[in-house]
């Protein structure tokens, strides 16, 4: 098994960060990638936290505005797609699995896709500008890493739908306990910095999606998964802000 391959294949799956192989790793190796969706997801929060603290003499809102910029852009709406698709597929499915499952590969966006986006957008950056008002840089830092130390939970404990999908991959071949364990203490350092109240209130969150999911399409998807990631990244900012208030 090579890590630093697995590293690198997490680096490639959750960002716009150009990652080359001479030769693509094997399902084992891509399915230990679980392992580092915390490391990334920190690297992506301090790239904001950086930013934040080195742009502190700038506006605020238009600091606040070129943190999202750039949060958007290093993910490449990845997971916003995912929330836009699940909002279309769960209003226009009309709780049938099968027509859930083929609105949310529509690429087209529908108007409730639309306005949850721009709430999804605004709740961050006015979350964002209240955490650079009050020198919280580092806690920017917090809602990727929570957020993507979820996420190979929810993948782990939960069914994939689709048997062709890159997912139903990763659950397959993934070292479980490996995980669970990097999960786990990203989990415990977050404590350091998160009230335990912000940290609950993610988990809740996640699992409250994944009954959601379990309810309409018996499991999740790529798209479920990544809607997930955006719902707990707003969960956690807001958090922040509220517990320093």
């Amino acid at each position: 098994m090579n890590y630093i391959h697995s590293a690198l294949v997490a680096l490639q799956f959750l960002t716009q960060i150009p990652v080359y192989f001479k030769k693509y790793p094997n399902d084992e190796t891509v399915a230990a990638s679980l392992i580092f969706y915390p490391v990334v997801g920190l690297f992506i929060g301090a790239i904001l936290a950086v930013m934040g603290a080195s742009m502190a003499a700038l506006p605020q809102l238009l600091t606040a505005a070129l943190i999202l910029l750039v949060w958007i852009v290093i993910t490449g709406a990845l997971h916003l797609d995912g929330l836009a698709d699940s909002c279309d597929a769960w209003l226009g499915g009309q709780g049938d699995k099968q027509r859930t499952l083929e609105i949310m590969k529509d690429p087209c966006s529908g108007p409730v896709a639309v306005v949850v986006l721009l709430a999804t957008l605004l709740l961050k950056f006015t979350a964002i500008v209240a955490l650079l008002e009050l020198h919280a840089f580092w806690l920017m830092a917090m809602a990727p890493f929570i957020a993507r130390a979820l996420l190979p939970i929810l993948l782990l404990s939960t069914p994939y739908v689709r048997s062709n999908g890159i997912g139903a991959v990763l659950v397959k071949y993934a070292p479980h306990l490996k995980v669970y364990i990097a999960c786990s203490i990203a989990i415990i350092v977050s404590l350091n910095y998160l009230s335990f109240t912000t940290v609950i209130a993610a988990f809740v969150t996640v699992f409250a999606l994944r009954g959601m999911m379990l309810n309409r399409i018996d499991g999740l998807t790529g798209d479920t998964a990544g809607a997930c990631v955006e719902v707990v990244e707003v969960v956690v900012l807001v958090g922040c802000v509220l517990a320093l208030y």
